[in-house]
Formats: C-alpha cells, sequence, structure tokens
C-alpha cells in the first residue's frame, strides 16, 4: 500500500518593509504580502512561524510537510499576533509586536527585523467587527488588544458613540487612534498604582452606568481580568452572548504555548461535564 500524500498547509510569506517604535514596548512592522486576503474583521489576526535556529526549512515554507517530515522540537515556534491593519492596494499587512527586551520569540524579532527580511505566517482568523446597528459599544483592553481595539476605533462609522477602558504599563504606552466615532476613551496606568494587574479595568466596567439601547462590547486581554468581566456581562448585567466578543489573548505568567494548552484542557474538561 502506498504511503498517503503529505497534508500541505503552505504559509504566506511576508517581506519586512518598514519598522517603527511606537511606544518604549510597541514595535510596528510592516510587511509586504502579495498573497493575503484581509476577511473584514477588527479583530484579524495571523500564525507567525518563528524558524527553530540552524534548522533548513523547505520554502515555500509548508507546516504540514514540515509536521510530517520533521521533528516536534524542530518545527517552527507559532505565535498568535492581531493585524493592526491590512492595506489592499498597498499590500501592506501592520503588525504592532509588544517588546520586553529578550523576553520571549516574536518581541525580539520584530526589535531586530530589517528591511527584506521573512516572515512566515498562516492565516487570517477571527471573527468580530463594530456593527453599524449597535446603539454604542464597549471596548476594553489592555496592550495586547490594543491593535484590534485601534482597528475597531478606525473602523467606527460616523456618530458611532464607544467607551474605551485600556490599561498599560504608564503614560508612555499611551497610542494615538482616530476615527470618527464619537469615542470616549479611558486610560489606566499599572505604574505607581495600588492595585493588580486588570483591577482597574474590572472596577471600571463594574461602576460604569450603561447608557439605553444595544450595546456590543469586545473584552480582550490577560485572561484573569476578562473572566472577572466576563462575569459581570453576562452573570450581572445579563448582556447577550452574541453581543460581546471576549477572550483571554495570554496568561500571566505562562507563555503561549502553555496558554493555549491550559485552554485545551480546559474545553475538553468542559464537552466532558457537558456529556456526563
Amino acid at each position: 500500500m502506498s504511503k498517503p500524500a503529505p497534508r500541505t498547509r503552505r504559509a504566506k510569506l511576508g517581506v519586512v518593509r518598514r519598522t517603527e517604535r511606537l511606544t518604549p514596548h510597541m514595535i510596528r512592522v510592516v510587511l509586504s504580502c502579495d498573497e493575503f486576503t484581509g476577511n473584514g474583521n477588527t479583530d484579524m489576526y495571523v500564525k507567525l512561524l518563528f524558524p527553530q535556529p540552524g534548522v533548513e526549512y523547505p520554502d515555500p515554507l509548508d507546516l504540514g510537510l514540515v509536521r510530517e517530515q520533521y521533528p516536534s522540537e524542530q518545527w517552527p515556534t507559532m505565535r498568535t499576533y492581531t493585524v493592526r491593519n491590512w492595506d489592499e492596494a498597498a499590500q501592506e499587512l501592520t503588525i504592532d509586536f509588544v517588546h520586553h527586551g529578550d523576553e520571549g520569540v516574536a518581541g525580539p524579532w520584530a526589535a531586530n527585523a530589517q528591511p527584506g527580511d521573512k516572515l512566515w505566517f498562516n492565516g487570517p482568523g477571527g471573527a468580530y467587527a463594530p456593527d453599524e446597528a449597535a446603539d454604542w459599544h464597549l471596548l476594553v483592553g489592555d496592550e495586547s488588544a490594543l491593535p484590534a481595539i485601534g482597528a475597531t476605533i478606525e473602523a467606527l462609522p460616523a456618530g458611532a458613540r464607544a467607551t474605551v477602558l485600556l490599561e498599560v504599563e504608564d503614560e508612555s504606552e499611551q497610542q494615538k487612534f482616530d476615527g470618527p466615532g464619537d469615542v470616549d476613551l479611558t486610560w489606566f496606568h499599572r505604574a505607581g498604582a495600588d492595585r493588580a494587574r486588570g483591577d482597574r479595568l474590572v472596577e471600571a466596567v463594574e461602576a460604569l452606568e450603561f447608557p439605553a439601547g444595544d450595546v456590543q462590547a469586545f473584552v480582550h486581554g490577560e485572561a484573569g481580568f476578562v473572566l472577572r468581566i466576563r462575569r459581570n456581562l453576562f452573570a450581572t448585567r445579563g448582556l447577550p452572548r452574541d453581543r460581546v466578543s471576549l477572550s483571554g489573548y495570554w496568561r500571566l505568567g505562562k507563555n503561549e504555548d502553555g496558554w493555549q494548552a491550559e485552554k485545551a484542557e480546559t474545553a475538553r474538561k468542559e464537552r466532558e461535564a457537558a456529556g456526563a
């Protein structure tokens, strides 16, 4: 019996055009990519593939072939990043990276990226965009959610109301977002505060007097505060599930591999409990 053909998963190629240091800990990388197609979502994301040192991969990179032909320790490291902007006319893909020195994989890559460098990736995914029919929007997040929230603010139609609550380390990490919407934006700073990460976001949501009408909410960032706000929106305020986009982009103390494994295990237990 002949061996089945390997399952192909050819990655897309981005080539660095330019980089920009937006804030002390945020780096913007603009990639040229002539094989990307956007999906219209403001939380659109891609799976970036970082090669293991010293390993030669097929060109073009095909993750299906790599996983069939290479030992797992030689597979590229995968990291999920939100697309800050996709310019169809210019074929430019913009991704913002949080950078904390030598920590992690993606941040150091972005800090050292030079024009002409290659970056393979899969995607896009994503499922959220601001609904023009909503009476108002609630956007809550930390640094990891800034790209999606920034894209959302810019996508709001003229006059659309939005309450935006954002937490960053200090004033130097704040960014400016442009758009025609009626946006009420509040920044919270961790530096010098007597609160744990995310506490002030949770308190602000709990204290917020919701305007009348249909609200569409987007709450993303560190999993701990996202879970607490989830309880408030669903259990306390009774918002419909289909009007809320929630995701723990990351978990304090875990890298993406560990956090994804934890989420997968939690989902497995929930499925088992539902079937019991």
